[in-house]
């Protein structure tokens, strides 16, 4: 293909975080990139609950949350776990002000608004960002390197790599024949509503000092037997709240998200916290649960694949836009030591995968790529264990007049219902996630 003549050095598919760290890492190197968004505008459609995590944006545009524009919410202060049953629910949090030194560790985003700003850092530093464009097929020689993409209208846009950073269901990973379509089980649905609440309501619910923020992850009879959970999260003047569950399990149950997420709204551990509050928007989406089990090969001649598109998320730890963004990062600096180099093959470009296995992102998602099978292979395991929880908690605070040797007694009696050794069998998994 040496006598092709390319429209740009690079061609990143996807205006999300994966997407735009490429593209404005690419550009600030210098490199003629093409910035392409499906959506009428970045962010137009892209829905999460959502958490940023700063260190990450910290490092490609430093100190962004200093900046008036930037599209951000509230700094967490506060981050609480609650294990749920139908009428009860413990809840588990840490709230410290040194969340908020140097580096704060995270931010409530709206997404429609956050991408908006991040696509126009990249814009700023010379990518062009074509919106309304959707990819239909990738390019290819004859022997198979990728040299550019051919949307929906038919346009074909030649670049010597291509990044797909189309999301979950990536096409551009379909068509570049990394993957097939993706299993049921390798996807949770998501559904989120955003709800328009006063913030001096918000504050005073969640115990808050002014503009601070607060997440809540809800677990067990929350989510009916099924592997997921429910969310709240804080923004300036209003909550995203949201239910995710594996694809799997709303078709076993017969469970629409939209009907689930309204029984979530009426479980005691929220309706006070969301009283009053009035639904601005609703929207539901995929999420890749697959993890390194599903993620497919990272690099080929002319053609990288990062963030969800590569199934880079962490369900454990409530992490994705950050292993995005990071490998976003990653991926254009490979591309601007490729183009130094004059060498876009696939021993080139593995470049990237060498530096994703140095990162965080390879040791943190190999640590739980067995952790959701290990919970699916045991039956009654959402259940029991809320349940059993809320239990011994009932009767660690209950003064009812029976020796208290009676109560230890009677928490025997219900771990034995499983059996000690199933017991011992089914939390071992969850070590690599209790801290």
């Amino acid at each position: 293909m040496s006598d092709t003549q390319y429209d740009f050095d690079a061609i990143v598919v996807g205006a999300g975080p994966a997407g735009v760290s490429a593209a404005l890492t690419m550009a600030r190197s210098g490199l003629n990139v093409a910035l392409l968004e499906r959506g009428e505008y970045p962010g137009a459609k892209n829905v999460q609950g959502a958490v940023l995590y700063s260190q990450m944006l910290h490092e490609i545009v430093p100190e962004f949350w200093k900046d008036p524009q930037a599209a951000i919410e509230r700094p967490i202060v506060e981050q609480r776990t609650c294990i749920t049953t139908a009428d009860s629910w413990i809840t588990v949090g840490y709230k410290s002000l040194k969340f908020l030194e140097g580096v704060p560790n995270c931010y409530t985003i709206i997404r429609v608004r956050f991408d908006q700003w991040y696509a126009a850092k990249a814009e700023a530093a010379g990518a062009t960002l074509l919106t309304g464009v959707t990819v239909r097929e990738v390019l290819k020689t004859q022997d198979g390197k990728i040299f550019g993409v051919k949307t929906s209208e038919g346009d074909e846009l030649k670049a010597p790599v291509v990044i797909a950073c189309d999301g979950v269901n990536s096409l551009l990973a379909q068509k570049a024949g990394f993957r097939g379509e993706l299993r049921p089980s390798e996807v949770a649905l998501g559904a989120k509503e955003v709800l328009a609440l006063d913030p001096g309501k918000i504050e005073d619910r969640f115990s808050l000092e002014h503009g601070q923020g607060a997440t809540m992850e809800l677990f067990g009879g929350i989510t009916e037997g099924m592997l997921g959970y429910a969310f709240i999260y804080t923004n300036k003047d209003s909550l995203s709240l949201g239910v995710g569950c594996k694809l799997t399990d709303y078709q076993r149950k017969g469970i629409r998200p939209s009907d689930h997420l309204e029984r979530v709204k009426r479980h005691p551990a929220l309706r006070k916290l969301l009283e009053g509050a009035k639904t601005l928007e609703y929207s539901s989406h995929l999420i890749p649960e697959g993890g390194m089990k599903s993620m497919p090969p990272l690099a080929a001649d002319g053609f990288l694949v990062a963030g969800d598109a590569a199934q880079m998320i962490n369900p454990a730890y409530r992490e994705g836009s950050n292993l995005a963004m990071t490998s976003g990062k990653l991926a254009g600096e490979t591309v601007v030591e490729a183009k130094t180099k004059g060498d876009f093959s696939k021993a080139s470009l593995e470049a990237y995968v060498r530096k994703i296995k140095g990162s965080y992102i390879w040791p943190d998602m190999e640590e739980v790529k067995d952790l959701e099978e290990s919970v699916e292979r045991s039956p009654g395991f959402l259940e029991f264990y809320p349940k059993l929880a809320c239990e011994l908690a009932h009767m660690r605070f209950s003064a009812d007049g029976k020796p208290k040797k009676e109560h230890m007694w009677k928490a025997f009696r219900l771990a034995r219902e499983r059996g000690l050794v199933r017991i011992a069998r089914d939390l071992w998994p969850l070590r690599k996630v209790a801290i």
